[in-house]
């Protein structure tokens, strides 16, 4: 697959032939579904919980007496139906997060790429380095390539200025390429990716095909 490269000015700077395999694929909804609800349920916190019985800071002294007082029998103050009490089956503090294999998540990531390539919105840029951090003219240059919602991805380092000026731009993400993620390719419309991003990109799938072969 061959792809038009541009520059932050709306420029041509030459094609990039794309790997069929990773930007080709046929889109697999049930993989991307998969891989958001792993991500979706690894950052949840998980820090809920309840005091049950056993937390509650009250005597355990028998407040009555087993017959003859005309009510229910009872023990202690902490149990459940008393205001005060503990709470039974509450929830409690736990991992949501959820098993799946290296390479489906791997496979899920490179749906994700041709997801975007198929629907034309993967854009290829030169370069995003700047030679100063200033967010008008960065969000000039995005409302002329029509970068209105979009997750731009850098490579190994992100350039300072380039992040810096981005920041405040709303709907716009900058990651390098070792962040890049499901998630947030499909909640943004325009995926961008430098050179630099794409040649990682490569070299990262290409070593997990050696490795799993």
């Amino acid at each position: 697959m061959e792809l038009q490269v541009t520059t932050l000015d709306g420029k041509s700077a030459g094609k990039v032939e794309l790997a069929d395999d990773v930007f080709g694929l046929e889109v697999r909804q049930d993989l991307l579904h998969r891989m958001v609800r792993y991500q979706q349920l690894k950052a949840m916190a998980g820090t809920h919980q309840v005091k049950h019985r056993s937390d509650i800071s009250l005597t355990g002294k028998k407040f009555v007496r087993q017959k003859g007082s005309g009510g229910a029998r009872h023990g202690d103050r902490k149990v459940t139906q008393f205001r005060g009490g503990g709470r039974a089956f509450g929830p409690e503090t736990r991992s949501h997060a959820i098993d799946l294999p290296k390479k489906v998540r791997a496979l899920a990531l490179k749906h994700a790429l041709s997801a975007k390539a198929r629907a034309g919105d993967l854009v290829v840029v030169d370069s995003v380095a700047q030679q100063e951090a200033r967010t008008a003219g960065l969000r000039t240059a995005f409302g002329k390539l029509e970068w209105t919602n979009a997750l731009i991805i850098d490579g190994t380092e992100v350039d300072k200025n380039f992040a810096l000026a981005a920041r405040n731009i709303p709907h716009i993400d900058v990651l390098p390429v070792q962040g890049i993620n499901v998630v947030d390719i499909l909640r943004r419309q325009k995926l961008v990716l430098t050179k630099s991003a794409l040649d990682a990109l490569e070299a990262r799938f290409n070593k997990t095909e050696k490795v799993s072969a």
